[in-house]
């Protein structure tokens, strides 16, 4: 019996495509907080950087980001309708269930608009749960409370994500993951954590499953004395 049952997604990024509405969003409104619009150059530095790092650039306290974030999801829950999926992630996704796993949705959105998406990119039907949990730097502890909430293990799930922290919280709750380089962090940071797998489009994401599941399911030999 195959142990890896659960292929759990992340939704900003991943599979919505929000990370260039998010910036025109957070310009939109940078000068309420008395912050500067975030340039080109900066999206590519965003991109390229550590969340941590950045902060400490932008003296943005961890506090005042979370509020812009709340913000950000704020507005951009206005226009849910009109986002659209990551070119080829519907298809993807259908490929996966198809094969056997059942899909799961982790996200610090709110759930309302993740279903209210869903229905409109056709993904509703094939998405088993949906978790929406907030933690900023502490991803990990949403998935460990996520497990109790679907009564599942780490060693069932593969995490799917776009950010560098996605793969820093699956690595500290025991969970293989899937890196995307279609959403906010780069491939070379991504590389830098050293993920299970990377996929470079959502035609990928099944063959990086085959291989964690083949991995994982490898047998176990003894070390030679």
């Amino acid at each position: 019996m195959r142990s890896i049952k659960y292929i759990v997604f992340d939704f900003d990024g991943t599979i919505a495509d929000t990370i260039e509405p998010a910036f025109n969003i957070f310009n939109s409104i940078a000068a309420e907080y008395n912050y500067q619009p975030i340039t080109k150059e900066d999206r590519e530095e965003i991109r390229m950087g550590k969340p941590q790092e950045l902060l400490k650039k932008y003296k943005i306290s961890e506090f005042h980001l979370l509020l812009l974030l709340l913000r950000v999801r704020k507005e951009m829950g206005k226009h849910i309708q009109e986002l659209k999926p990551i070119k080829g992630i519907r298809e993807s996704m259908h490929e996966i269930k198809e094969t056997g796993f059942r899909l799961g949705i982790l996200t610090s959105n709110a759930k309302s608009n993740v279903e209210l998406f869903l229905r409109n990119s056709e993904l509703k039907d094939i998405t088993d749960f949906i978790y929406s949990g907030k933690s900023l730097f502490g991803k990990d502890r949403v998935m460990k409370r996520l497990f109790n909430s679907e009564n599942i293990t780490s060693g069932e799930i593969i995490y799917v994500g776009d950010e560098i922290r996605d793969i820093e919280a699956s690595r500290k709750a025991g969970v293989k993951v899937i890196a995307v380089s279609w959403g906010l962090s780069s491939r070379k940071l991504l590389e830098s954590a050293e993920p299970d797998q990377i996929a470079d489009s959502p035609a990928d994401l099944l063959q990086c499953i085959h291989r964690i599941v083949k991995q994982a399911e490898a047998p176990v030999h003894e070390a030679d004395c």
